[in-house]
């Protein structure tokens, strides 16, 4: 019998990860330096939030634990209403909004590994929340949804050649500025997206081999 592959979850807060932690359940194995949960198939590392946060987080679990393979899982901010509350999205390419190339002045841009079978988006990545309107514009011009942590978690799997997916759900929109808003749908989606996740995801991953493309421009 072919042994499942170990996949290893980075999200950036415990109020994302908690249907993951208590559903599957995930047990407890360590909080220094950052909280990690795992069974038999699966490991969840807790990054915090925000880009060095997430790509230390990612390293740490590349490193110590050597998954088969990452997946940054959690929330996104959409730019416009085409992207709705709740909707899950592979991402299958991340633009690090805040962080041009020294020769070009354009954004980074990296690409996770990609599974097919799902709906897609682009991501923008930065430290910086990006709340309101006109904010969400500006960002709309390179992609179409936005979080705080992608990008660095792709960018350590490629330095530890681990292949890396990324799956976000939607939690605010132009209309939600307020960091409650954020906070509420967050609880309210959690569930939607962990059944997505364990529907979807982990059924495409369980197969031997696991059909995960290439990152590619």
């Amino acid at each position: 019998m072919q042994k499942s592959p170990v996949t290893g979850l980075v999200m950036a807060t415990m109020l994302e990860a908690k249907p993951f932690v208590t559903n599957i359940p995930l047990d407890r194995i360590s909080n220094d330096p950052f909280p990690v949960y795992r069974n038999e198939h699966m490991l969840l590392i807790v990054s915090g939030i925000g880009k060095a946060n997430a790509a230390m987080a990612a390293f740490h679990c590349c490193n110590h634990f050597s998954p088969d393979i990452v997946v940054n899982a959690g929330a996104a901010g959409s730019v416009d209403r085409a992207f709705p509350l709740g909707e899950c999205y592979q991402v299958t390419r991340i633009v690090e909004y805040d962080r041009p190339d020294i020769s070009t002045g354009d954004p980074t841009i990296f690409y996770p590994n990609t599974v097919n079978g799902f709906q897609t988006a682009t991501l923008a990545t930065q430290d910086r929340p990006v709340i309101f309107p006109d904010e969400r514009r500006k960002v709309s011009d390179v992609a179409d949804l936005v979080d705080m942590e992608a990008a660095s978690v792709v960018q350590a799997c490629e330095k530890q050649h681990t292949p890396c997916l990324v799956f976000k759900y939607v939690t605010d929109t132009p209309d939600h500025t307020e960091n409650g808003d954020i906070v509420n749908h967050i609880r309210k989606y959690r569930d939607p997206f962990y059944n997505f996740y364990i529907s979807s995801v982990v059924s495409k991953l369980n197969q031997h081999p696991p059909e995960v493309f290439p990152a590619s421009p």
